[in-house]
């Protein structure tokens, strides 16, 4: 009898140390914080990976995600400042900076923070886009729109322990029930803005094309003007040339003679032509033998 009851302490004592050593033992993950608590109250918090040890049954141990987390805000209707209504899907990026603080200030509650981080970016998300234009909200999407909407949040995140890392936007749409009324004044608009854009073209042409006529106008006179003075040059050097050649009596003679023949050869052209001469012409006497 008294070994059986040797032998049940003995192995009530080993299950309280097997539970008391497994107890004590805390296994942290690289993606994890551990808190360790006693009497409610935080004692420490183990940020990094690794195998530490607590009080069994004194001390206790809640779990906090150390990773990025993202949260997924529900789709709202917000309104621009040209009072245009617009549908905004859009998600959160954060993690936990300060796992104390987050502690104490949220419960140590994922839930509890997605809710303030909700608020928080619903209210930032509607007063951007409240003070801006639809045209600019819509062209914002390739990160003017998340930069905005990060700037205007702030620091404020930081007294939960958190951090907000990037609000993106999934869906940036119009209404069902307006959608075909706001895309056709948007195309009417485009059509107006291409119109504008032609007229001041051919405006632009027409003026380039008058000023190049005019250039044009310019050159052709200025070259027969200069082509009038190259020819009349040229008569004047003919003429100076001329007088040169038959300046003396014997060159004027010859020169008489010359053109004598030449008339003679042109008036006997073709057949039986008869070629009246005075007696005393120059060219008689040359046939006269004179």
């Amino acid at each position: 009898m008294r070994k059986l009851l040797k032998r049940a302490v003995l192995i009530l004592v080993l299950a309280c140390m097997l539970v008391g050593g497994t107890g004590a033992m805390v296994v942290t993950q690289e993606n994890e914080y551990k808190l360790i608590r006693q009497f409610g109250r935080i004692e420490r918090v183990i940020d990094h990976a690794g195998l530490s040890f607590k009080v069994p049954f004194i001390q206790t141990m809640d779990t906090l995600p150390k990773e990025i987390l993202i949260y997924d805000l529900a789709p709202s209707d917000v309104i621009t400042k040209d009072k245009k209504t617009m549908l905004c899907d859009s998600y959160a990026l954060w993690r936990i900076t300060d796992p104390l603080k987050f502690a104490q200030t949220l419960n140590g509650s994922v839930a509890n923070a997605e809710r303030r981080i909700d608020t928080v970016v619903y209210n930032s998300i509607k007063n951007v886009i409240s003070s801006m234009n639809q045209n600019d909200v819509i062209s914002g999407r390739d990160g003017e729109l998340s930069d905005a909407i990060m700037a205007h949040m702030g620091e404020n995140m930081g007294q939960y322990g958190l951090e907000l890392l990037s609000v993106e936007t999934k869906r940036l749409d119009l209404p069902s029930d307006n959608k075909a009324a706001v895309y056709e004044r948007m195309i009417s608009e485009r059509d107006k803005i291409a119109a504008t854009y032609t007229a001041e073209g051919e405006a632009e042409a027409k003026v380039i094309q008058n000023t190049t006529d005019k250039e044009i106008a310019i050159q052709i006179s200025d070259a027969q003007a200069k082509a009038a003075a190259v020819t009349a040059e040229g008569e004047a050097e003919y003429m100076r040339i001329l007088a040169e050649a038959y300046g003396s009596p014997e060159k004027a003679e010859f020169y008489s003679f010359t053109r004598a023949l030449e008339s003679a050869r042109l008036s006997l052209t073709g057949t039986s032509n008869t070629l009246i001469l005075p007696a005393d012409s120059p060219l008689a006497e040359i046939f006269m033998g004179r």
